[in-house]
């Protein structure tokens, strides 16, 4: 196998690559492990039942299965890592503060390394919100950042209710839920919360106005404000406003610069607090170093997660110094004080700063973004191309369907999966995501070479290919 670079002008030669070693017990082989898992894990499993991978060694963007087969990794741990799999400068962080002997695990005490962290972190943020902001560590997941969001602008506000978008995915904890807009995910949990009023959210090729463009977007602003506005609207008095400024689990779909803008002017108008979620946006990810930088808005609040902890379990919020009004213990978590994701996320964040790695996801990104383009002009199957830098989506579509009033053919689900298992045959993990699940979903690492850049797009290209053909054979 050919030698992978895990940043710029920095190389890994083969023999650090992973290796195929069988195991030696066969009740270790990875369909033992598999019918194990499948036996007492639970019905809630997502992924595994997808991708019935078991990982054994991973470098970079390689992914080692027990079987020995290699894999090019577009998941990424949902976005969570921005450097790869045990890049060196995040594993030789990791192991300085085990050498060190300094604690684990802290609560929210003051540390070296947790200071570190901080200061990093706020070196990267918008300068507006880092001179005069305050941080939070929450829990060790995003969702708990949501959820300390929420209390946060409830609490500092005095007003119980939340603004939340058609399409959002921010957890699933309860008042996370309940923003989300995904309604299969949601279940029962959140149905009883009126506080939540859900807005449109742009997006161009199912527009939910059936217009589409700068238009569509320009509908769903004046929509938000005429709501906010009418007192027979039936708006609980909003605390905040969460929104993503790129859908992810969504189907990765761009807020437009202009939206964006134009929702800061109207929760600054109202005094509403505007809290955006960029726990997979953020450290790069969008050509950016955090996504709001593309449109120049300054949120009250941003929720942070997944890459800042440098492929370990982290999550804070950032919020402007005005909103701290709760008092001591009224938002904590057990693991806040994870001294080890600490470390790996200062080696990241300064990494990624260094190497301009942010500017780098948007020069492949945009390459991506064309050849996918490209390959959907012979495909009509694909009905639309999207993303912002390494976070790309494909969306696929039924093309023996008759198309809705406004031109969009529905959602193709199968299809996308059997293009997801396709493309798993080929050695590249892909997700799904979007309505319906039809969205073919690209968040490979920010470390990504050329090489593997053209090897990923031919990959999914013989299996969009391979999955029409099943299709048109009814084999689905």
């Amino acid at each position: 196998m050919a030698a992978i670079s895990s940043a710029p002008g920095q190389r890994l030669a083969a023999s650090a690559e992973v290796s195929a070693q069988g195991p030696a017990d066969e009740s270790m082989t990875g369909e033992a492990i598999l019918r194990r898992q499948a036996q007492r894990e639970s019905a809630a499993r997502t992924y595994a039942r997808s991708l019935p991978v078991v990982p054994v060694r991973a470098r970079g963007m390689t992914v080692e299965g027990a079987d020995g087969r290699r894999y090019l990794d577009c998941l990424s741990g949902a976005g969570t890592l921005a450097l790869g799999h045990n890049h060196p400068v995040v594993l030789e962080a990791i192991r300085g503060v085990l050498d060190s002997g300094a604690p684990l695990h802290v609560l929210d005490l003051a540390t070296p390394v947790k200071d570190a962290f901080t200061t990093s972190l706020f070196e990267t943020l918008p300068p507006q919100l880092a001179e005069h902001g305050r941080i939070q560590f929450c829990g060790p997941a995003g969702t708990d950042a949501v959820e300390a969001a929420i209390k946060l602008a409830r609490i500092a506000t005095g007003r119980g209710g939340l603004l939340a978008f058609s399409g959002a995915y921010h957890g699933m904890t309860a008042g996370a839920l309940a923003a989300t807009g995904d309604t299969a995910v949601r279940g029962t949990v959140g149905e009883a919360d009126a506080r939540i009023t859900r807005l449109p959210y742009p997006y161009d090729y199912r527009c939910p106005f059936g217009i589409g463009g700068d238009r569509g977007a320009e509908l769903s602003a004046r929509w938000t404000a005429h709501l906010l506005d009418d007192p027979k609207g039936g708006v609980q008095p909003p605390a905040a406003m969460l929104l993503e400024p790129v859908q992810g689990e969504g189907g990765v779909i761009p807020a437009p610069d202009t939206w964006l803008r134009t929702m800061r002017e109207i929760t600054a108008a109202r005094g509403i607090p505007l809290v955006v979620d960029e726990v997979q946006t953020g450290v790069g990810r969008t050509g950016t170093f955090w996504a709001v930088e593309r449109s120049g808005i300054v949120p009250d609040v941003m929720v942070l997660s997944k890459a800042i902890g440098g492929s370990l379990p982290l999550a804070v919020i950032v919020y402007r110094e005005e909103l701290d009004t709760w008092q001591p213990g009224a938002h904590a978590g057990t693991f806040r004080g994870n001294q080890l994701a600490m470390a790996a996320g200062t080696a990241t964040l300064r990494f990624v700063r260094q190497h301009a790695l942010h500017e780098r996801a948007e020069t492949v990104g945009a390459r991506m973004l064309s050849r996918l383009r490209g390959l959907a002009a012979h495909h009509d199957c694909i009905g639309d191309v999207r993303g912002r830098g390494l976070m790309i989506g494909v969306e696929l579509v039924d093309t023996e369907a008759e198309p809705d009033d406004y031109g969009a053919l529905p959602a193709a689900p199968l299809l996308a999966a059997r293009v997801q298992q396709e493309a798993l045959r080929r050695g590249l993990i892909v997700e799904l995501g979007g309505r319906h699940g039809a969205v073919i979903r690209l968040l490979p690492p920010l470390t990504i070479t050329d090489e593997q850049t053209e090897a990923v797009l031919d990959r999914l290209a013989a299996a969009i290919d391979a999955a029409r053909t099943a299709t048109r054979g009814g084999t689905v």
